[in-house]
């Protein structure tokens, strides 16, 4: 038998356990028990309907959710019987089970939960680069000084895949101290942290003074990195200027003017090998990968670590064409940025869309030296949430 709504008081706090805000919501002002759930209104108008199941699976009490780390102590159950029992106090709501279990919510927390709310997450959306793209710049200051330069660095990152850090420190392993501010440094074969300069016996392209065409690092790598962090301690050699294109705005403009040649990268898996005296590391996948709804989400391209072409002997010409026409895309002043990094500049890009490259410098005009690491997007993204629920 349902029961109507009571006012009765509650027996005990509406505590939800919860880090983001919700109790500047709007208050619950009515509940309605049904069948199949709980009709609910709040004080703004918005009405919503929650199964009873979903109710008894988000109890927030101390039985089903640790009281410190709240993590969820109860399976959810198969099915659920409807409350015998539904108060209302001061906006939030009371639920008594017919097992005795007893379940508090906060009418806010519910309001911000409704089927029809959107998520509150600050992650910016991708924004590939347009004509009028300008390049984000966040003072080093700013960035160690309080919340919003960081959290304005670190949106520009994941919005535009590129974000520059100015003015700091000449100070070896800067770049080691701002990366680990975020999260835990990614490490490669090549070390948690490397310095970029020209050096004998090389096994990288990159401790080489020849100039760099614009890549991907490590797409031989099943995961490749996902953020770059580069800091420019030295540079005053004649030429090494840095160059970035947005993957994802040439990707959209090579499936724009020639869709066979985007669906060729983009359904075509191929090698990627590195290879020296103690590594051998490789991994089959496409130049250009979609999700679900066709949008381009990674792209794989690093001429140098290409391994041999292993297609159907009909496929070969067409891969080639694509390949090639991409390369050309990605090369057209339109889509390329260029700049010189100045000691005390931080370059930070998304090594899974934005491509970086550098023309060749004389490394008898002067020094170049830049130490660079790498960062999962996952440290990125919780930041940016901390951040913003700090600022809340």
């Amino acid at each position: 038998m349902l029961t109507a709504p009571t006012l009765e008081p509650q027996a005990t706090p509406v505590e939800m356990h919860e880090l983001a805000p919700y109790a500047e919501a709007p208050r619950l002002q009515d509940a309605r028990a049904e069948a199949r759930g709980l009709g609910l209104t709040w004080e703004d108008g918005a009405r919503a309907r929650l199964p009873w199941l979903w109710l008894r699976d988000h109890c927030a009490c101390p039985e089903c959710r640790h009281p410190q780390t709240r993590e969820r102590l109860v399976l959810p159950r198969a099915a659920a019987e409807p409350a015998i029992g539904v108060q209302l106090s001061d906006g939030h709501l009371r639920l008594t089970w017919p097992d005795g279990h007893a379940s508090d919510f906060h009418g806010g927390w519910l309001h911000q939960r409704r089927p029809a709310a959107a998520p509150a997450d600050p992650l910016p959306v991708p924004r590939p680069w347009r004509d009028d793209y300008s390049l984000a710049r966040v003072r080093h200051a700013d960035f160690v000084v309080g919340n919003a330069g960081e959290r304005a660095w670190l949106e520009a990152l994941l919005r535009d895949g590129l974000v520059l850090l100015e003015e700091g420190p000449l100070a070896d392993e800067e770049v080691s101290r701002l990366a680990t501010r975020i999260g835990p440094l990614r490490a490669t074969n090549f070390g948690a942290r490397f310095d970029v300069r020209s050096k004998p016996n090389p096994n990288n392209a990159a401790y080489t003074a020849i100039g760099l065409a614009l890549h991907t690092d490590l797409p031989n790598w099943q995961h490749p990195p996902d953020i770059q962090l580069l800091y420019c301690l030295e540079n005053d050699a004649e030429g090494g200027e840095s160059q970035f294109a947005d993957g994802y705005r040439v990707a959209e403009t090579l499936r724009s003017e020639d869709p066979e040649a985007f669906r060729v990268l983009a359904e075509t898996p191929i090698d990627f090998r590195f290879q020296d005296e103690t590594h051998d590391i490789a991994v089959r996948a496409p130049i250009l990968s979609c999700d679900a709804q066709g949008r381009v989400v990674e792209v794989r391209f690093n001429n140098w670590i290409r391994d041999t072409l292993r297609l159907p002997e009909e496929a070969i010409d067409a891969w080639y064409r694509a390949y090639h026409r991409f390369w050309e895309l990605l090369h057209e002043p339109r889509h390329q940025l260029e700049l010189s990094l100045r000691p005390g500049d931080m370059i930070a890009f998304d090594n899974r869309r934005v491509l970086h490259g550098r023309g060749a410098f004389d490394p008898n005009s002067g020094r170049r030296h830049l130490q660079g690491t790498y960062l999962d997007r996952d440290p990125i993204e919780s930041r940016l949430r901390v951040l913003a629920r700090h600022a809340h």
